[in-house]
């Protein structure tokens, strides 16, 4: 960090003003930094499981697809040996007719022919009996098959819908994001590429700011042009009410002097990162529970060269914009 050198009279005066600033603002400060780094991680992992639950639930889709294609082959096959049975069952009642016929025929004449007709009459009533039993089986069969295969298909109508609603929700989130996005660019259209960018990744709306567009050297007090820039951004945040807002403070790998009120970089990064959320409040009617200020000192650098220009593009702000996802939780929760 470069080091501003005061007249002796402006550093008794700073002096005096931090001596009014009690100890526990500090503390209070550190506590929602750990609060909000908390809160960042339980969001990170709540994506990551939608998106696992996700990934299941399509998982799940295919395998009920492939079990329907298998069972609905079972069904023809045993439609094709339910219509054989039925073949040969008709077949054998019309034999069993032919040979009673030759029975009644015989039975006055030769009885040698008589006992061999009634021997193949029985025979044939036998293989009857049995043909009756084994088409009753089969019809039991693809009864059993036919109603397995109607849960199945409901289920898995019920689990199409399931994921339709879930890719129909994901798809208005990434429109709303885009819209966000589209809206942010409007607004910051004098500012893009002079020390801020708006960029979307991951689901979310990144808008950067450098250190040169928001703050002096070492300082937490936003200059003019940066408070311009953070009330445009307020203004398109205040007509969406559904976008949670983290701002990140980022700083350089450079200590800090340890002097007043600013000890370290983890104290520089998070009251920047209040300083922003104070002026975006102030200056609009966006809600103070959708914002979150956190501090991420040196641990995040976008460049980790050892370099003046690396260390420039470390010096940051980033506002973060992520949609709500409630809508999404209702219907993973839904079993």
């Amino acid at each position: 960090m470069k080091k501003k050198t005061f007249p002796l009279s402006a550093l008794f005066i700073t002096l005096a003003l931090t001596s009014c600033v009690p100890q526990k603002l500090l503390e209070n400060e550190q506590e929602k930094r750990k609060s909000c780094e908390a809160e960042l991680a339980t969001l990170k992992t709540t994506a990551q499981d939608c998106d696992s639950k996700l990934a299941e639930a399509n998982k799940q889709l295919a395998e009920n697809q492939r079990d329907l294609m298998n069972l609905k082959k079972d069904t023809a096959m045993l439609g094709v040996s339910y219509r054989t049975t039925s073949s040969k069952y008709d077949k054998l009642n019309q034999i069993n007719d032919q040979l009673l016929d030759k029975y009644n025929r015989l039975l006055e004449g030769n009885l040698k022919d008589t006992k061999k007709i009634s021997t193949e009459l029985q025979t044939t009533q036998e293989q009857l009996l049995k043909k009756q039993d084994d088409l009753k089986l089969l019809e039991a069969q693809l009864n059993n098959q036919k109603t397995q295969l109607d849960a199945l298909s409901e289920e898995l109508k019920k689990r199409e819908a399931r994921v339709a609603e879930l890719e129909n929700i994901l798809k208005r989130k990434d429109d709303a994001t885009n819209e966000l996005k589209k809206k942010l660019s409007e607004a910051l259209y004098n500012f893009e590429g002079k020390g801020l960018t708006v960029t979307q990744k991951n689901g979310k709306v990144y808008v950067s700011m450098e250190e040169s567009l928001l703050f002096a050297s070492g300082s937490i007090k936003v200059e003019d042009k940066g408070q311009e820039a953070l009330v445009k951004v307020a203004k398109v945040l205040e007509q969406n009410k559904d976008i949670n807002v983290l701002i990140e403070g980022h700083t350089d790998d450079v200590p800090m002097s340890g002097k007043l009120e600013i000890k370290d970089n983890w104290d520089l990064s998070v009251l920047r990162a209040t300083s922003i959320v104070k002026i975006m409040t102030k200056n609009s009617g966006i809600d103070p529970k959708k914002l979150t200020a956190a501090g991420c000192a040196e641990y995040f650098p976008i460049d980790p060269a050892k370099t003046a220009e690396a260390r420039k593009k470390n010096r940051r702000t980033e506002i973060i914009l992520t949609p709500k996802l409630d809508e999404l939780f209702k219907v993973l929760e839904t079993k």
